[in-house]
């Protein structure tokens, strides 16, 4: 792509606005202090880092990007943070590392000057300017009246310049008595643009009534208009969108798991040093474990399961043994008594199958320690959704597959709201999907040490 399409929301005035009320925020306060430092060039490295940083900072966060919509909390949040990151790093980098021979006290009243009239130049530039019309693009809206309401109600609350000049409808339309200023047909495009001076078009796609709009785009394109084309999303509850370019092509991402790959990265991390951390701590247990397991019972130490993954991977499960060696063929004389309704889960009170050491390491949840290597070797997370049997997901709706968009892990909310009294799997489902929907590094560290402190200390949930 080339650079002016990467440009073409970048608004140059808001960077000259920041640059510029940040550069009078130290004139204010060498003013302060009557100009004493005026020949000390340490003040003025310091002062073009800070405004370096916050520039950086505040592009990171797109706040010169026109698109962005201008809710005011939002603004305050992104500069705020950009500002505490910038002026945190001069602090360390001027400070201590360069040892910088600058009054801290002259950085300090620097810093609070610098934020308000950072705060004024976000208000004034993209709140009270964007009010004005003078340069603002005359702009025709093609589509339904439905889109055309709710993007110009969208616009309201943007950061883009926009002069609503009337809406053409996707096909024969009689006008209403109503307020929306309906300026034609779209086969009148060309006459309509030329008679209102028209700057841009927004072509507004309706999914319910899909339009080709391709010769009409040709047609502004000629004449030299910026024309924008809008896609109605579906609409899915816990849905997010985005919208990248791969190559030329404006691709529209539909999802509901995480797609940032630095949180993943982090998440992939934590799940290393936790497991070797796990396996280290309790290594000598597990063999403990291992040896009471070989005398209580024969059969192998370990219990490998086949379980389905991420997007319906499969794998090998580890556990210690807690049943007779026999145990999967005896599971269907057992299958009356489960207590989950459908079949999707199996669970049953007094399970007869399950050996003497078997009920001590399954309340002690110790039988799921040998899961630290599946996390190590990367089939599963410390922190996810409940690992299913295959036989389990055969029996699963579409609607249950979403469960399966993330890693299992060794614990989760289903684990942390208490495991062993849920008997709807429709509630295990909605515990897996709201990890899924909220999740955060901090939830898992949140659910990590209530795992803890549940299932280790007060021996509550296992199943």
């Amino acid at each position: 792509m080339r650079n002016r399409s990467k440009n073409a929301n970048y608004n140059i005035a808001y960077f000259l606005s920041d640059i510029i009320l940040a550069s009078l925020a130290f004139v204010v306060t060498s003013l302060i202090y009557k100009f004493k430092y005026i020949a000390n060039l340490d003040y003025y490295v310091l002062h073009a880092s800070a405004i370096f940083l916050i520039i950086v900072f505040n592009n990171s966060k797109r706040l010169y990007d026109t698109t962005l919509f201008f809710y005011f909390d939002r603004w305050l949040n992104y500069l705020s943070w950009s500002f505490i990151y910038a002026n945190g790093l001069v602090l360390v980098l001027a400070f201590w590392v360069g040892r910088c021979k600058v009054s801290i006290f002259f950085f300090v009243i620097f810093c609070i000057i610098e934020y308000a009239f950072l705060l004024l130049s976000a208000f004034v530039m993209r709140k009270v300017l964007r009010k004005r019309k003078t340069y603002a693009s005359r702009t025709l809206f093609v589509g339904s009246k439905e889109m055309y309401t709710k993007v110009v109600r969208f616009l309201e609350h943007n950061s883009m310049s926009v002069e609503v000049i009337g809406y053409l409808p996707e096909s024969h339309y009689i006008a209403e008595d109503d307020d929306t200023p309906y300026l034609g047909t779209i086969d009148q495009l060309e006459e309509i643009v030329h008679e209102h001076s028209i700057d841009q078009v927004f072509f507004m796609q309706h999914r319910a009534q899909p339009v080709s709009y391709e010769k009409h785009v040709a047609l502004c394109l000629e004449m030299g208009l910026i024309t924008r084309v809008l896609e109605r999303p579906y609409h899915i509850s816990h849905t997010s969108s985005a919208i990248c370019n791969i190559g030329p092509y404006p691709a529209l991402t539909y999802h509901n798991v995480d797609l940032n790959v630095y949180s993943q990265f982090v998440k992939r991390i934590i799940d290393l040093f936790g497991s070797i951390f796990g396996i280290l701590v309790f290594g000598i247990p597990m063999i403990i474990v291992a040896i009471l397991i070989k005398l209580d019972s024969k059969g192998p130490v370990i219990f490998r399961q086949e379980r389905v993954g991420k997007n319906g991977r499969r794998f090998k499960i580890f556990k210690f043994r807690s049943m007779v060696v026999d145990a999967e063929a005896r599971k269907k004389e057992l299958e009356e008594q489960n207590k989950v309704s459908g079949g999707f889960m199996f669970k049953i009170e007094d399970d007869p199958r399950i050996t003497r050491i078997g009920r001590f390491i399954r309340k002690t949840s110790i039988d799921e320690l040998p899961q630290l290597f599946n996390v190590l070797f990367g089939t599963m997370s410390l922190v996810g959704t409940r690992p299913p049997t295959v036989d389990e997901v055969e029996k699963y709706d579409t609607k249950h597959w979403r469960r399966l968009s993330i890693k299992p892990g060794i614990t989760g909310m289903w684990q942390t709201s208490g495991r062993s009294e849920i008997t709807d799997f429709e509630e295990v489902v909605a515990l897996d999907t709201y990890y899924i929907d909220n999740w955060s590094i901090w939830l898992d560290m949140k659910i990590i040490i209530k795992t803890a402190v549940q299932l280790v200390l007060k021996r509550t949930g296992a199943y």
